[in-house]
């Protein structure tokens, strides 16, 4: 078995930017393997409204833009895209109408996914075609489950979603749902319940010394889960002028590393938890995220049949 170097991002929430920036990683970190770990799509769409003559106005930053000219209005869909959040073109009426049928807006917004995710698996075949870089993409809890369908279509792009794939001999476990949070988001679980999940994913290793975990949500209580306590309305709890915070990782994902010991196990979902840690001999990392910013937050980390060799948190 060789060594591999592997580039590991998560948590870009439809940032066109950070995807393409996810797309050149590989090539600029000299990295075997790619992964995109989870909640790759955004959760916002901007209205871009006519206003007839092939004029357009839209709200996007707090800043009313008006678009006069085709290049305006695809420069504007760019930055739309950028950020994370989906530019949709439609008329006075279409925009009340999806403002007043909950329903429909939701329908919109998943259509708009699922033809950005479309779009990006055709970009990543088109940059990575020929390269030799291995490219895998999971869902996560964010993501709808309609997105799978699409991630398991590209004839490049691999879904590695609640399987166990083989990476030049070592083994990678991923799984994208998390323990439930205040959200109600796709892919929430009981803990017990993803416990049993997991646990059957991972009764299928060969030879566990040798894996590598790719679970979204973090260990419980391992410093790469600290988020602020929320409140019934979702907003962060503040005592003494401080921000509240406390462990929201998976005792489920916890116990399994603790049991198995993998080289290495990859995470997300805490934007705030940027770190590296140890658990006996499994080293843990989450990059973080500020996709908002553009900034892409990764990790590059070089695996051996001994273990981990080495590992940095990056930012593009």
């Amino acid at each position: 078995m060789r060594n591999l170097k592997i580039y590991f991002t998560t948590d870009i929430h439809g940032s066109e930017k950070c995807f393409r920036k996810f797309l050149n990683a590989g090539a600029y970190y000299r990295a075997d393997v790619i992964i995109l770990g989870g909640d790759i799509t955004g959760k916002i769409v901007v209205p871009i409204v006519s206003q007839g003559n092939g004029k357009f106005v839209a709200t996007f930053h707090g800043d009313t833009i008006h678009c006069g000219t085709q290049q305006d209005l695809l420069e504007l869909e760019r930055q739309i895209k950028y950020a994370g959040y989906y530019p949709y073109r439609c008329d006075p009426d279409e925009l009340q109408y999806l403002r007043d049928h909950k329903n429909a807006s939701d329908e919109m917004i998943n259509r708009m996914m699922i033809q950005s995710v479309t779009e990006w698996m055709e970009l990543a075949e088109s940059k990575l075609r020929g390269t030799g870089i291995r490219c895998f993409i999971s869902p996560g809890n964010d993501d709808v489950l309609e997105l799978d369908a699409i991630l398991s279509s590209s004839d490049y792009v691999e879904c590695p979603d609640a399987r166990i794939v083989d990476l030049d001999g070592y083994e990678m476990l991923s799984y994208g749902w998390v323990n439930v949070t205040p959200w109600n988001s796709p892919r929430d679980l009981p803990d017990d319940e993803l416990a049993k999940r997991i646990q059957s994913l991972a009764a299928e290793l060969k030879n566990p010394n040798r894996a590598i975990f790719n679970l979204h949500v973090p260990p419980y209580n391992s410093g790469l889960d600290t988020a602020p306590v929320l409140d019934s309305e979702l907003k962060p709890v503040v005592a003494g002028g401080e921000v509240q915070t406390a462990a929201v990782g998976s005792q489920a994902v916890r116990s399994l590393i603790e049991q198995y010991q993998p080289i290495l196990s990859l995470h997300g979902h805490i934007h705030e938890s940027r770190g590296a840690t140890r658990i006996g001999r499994c080293v843990s990392l989450n990059p973080g995220s500020e996709y908002g910013e553009g900034l892409l937050h990764g990790a590059v980390v070089t695996v051996t049949p001994k273990g981990v060799k080495n590992h940095i948190l990056v930012i593009n």
